[in-house]
């Protein structure tokens, strides 16, 4: 997976020493653990701390799986979740940029006049093609509610 990194070769590690809150030069937030201080001074509370993220994290990406064959926002539930494993997990922060990176680009390919023509050509194409069946079948068929349907 591309991180979206210039520098090759270099692998993404946070130590137990690692102070994110320091903005990189490109805005973005330095990879590790954004736990208060008093949590990443004591191991155990850490871990603690790491385990809750991860249940809590876990529980809103599967809320979001249920969500996406049921009414409700899944996929935004599932990046929420991702959102709650990054500001704790290195693996999580990498997928996120990722994610971002790719949602950026593909925003500015919808932006091209060249794909907002073909796009609005085709959706028009589709939507003729649609009504022109509709009509086929009102034409055989008629319209007939559901209530007024002759047993047969």
């Amino acid at each position: 997976m591309n991180t979206g990194s210039d520098e090759s070769g270099g692998a993404a590690v946070a130590s137990e020493g690692t102070h994110v809150s320091k903005a990189r030069d490109d805005g973005e937030l330095a990879l590790g653990s954004r736990a208060p201080e008093f949590v990443k001074a004591r191991r155990l509370l850490h871990l603690s701390w790491q385990v809750g993220v991860f249940i809590i994290g876990l529980a809103v990406v599967g809320a979001g799986i249920v969500m996406l064959p049921l009414p409700g926002p899944g996929w935004v539930v599932i990046f929420g979740g991702m959102a709650i494993w990054a500001t704790e997990f290195v693996w999580a922060q990498l997928v996120l940029r990722w994610t971002k990176r790719k949602v950026t680009e593909a925003a500015q390919k919808a932006l091209d006049p060249r794909v907002r023509r073909r796009n609005i050509v085709l959706t028009s194409v589709g939507l003729v093609i649609i009504a022109v069946l509709l009509g086929i079948y009102v034409w055989k068929f008629g319209v007939v509610m559901p209530w007024k349907i002759k047993d047969q």
